[in-house]
């Protein structure tokens, strides 16, 4: 299926969200939406990835 992945277009066999952060690499310390809505941690394996949803990965930064 088709989805957007942090604004670029993706093709991805991933059911759920946890699947995909898997596929793509990503490690369990991130934060994650899916068509704007935030998706907490505890959830992404129940979140089913549907074709043309828009994701979005971020990754927490340290300094200041």
């Amino acid at each position: 299926m088709n989805i957007t992945l942090n604004g670029q277009p993706q093709n991805t066999d991933a059911a759920t969200l946890s699947d995909l952060l898997v596929e793509c690499g990503f490690g369990p310390k991130v934060a994650t939406a899916r068509n704007g809505d935030f998706v907490p941690a505890g959830l992404r394996a129940a979140t089913q990835i549907l074709d043309g949803d828009r994701i979005e990965v971020v990754a927490p930064m340290q300094g200041g």
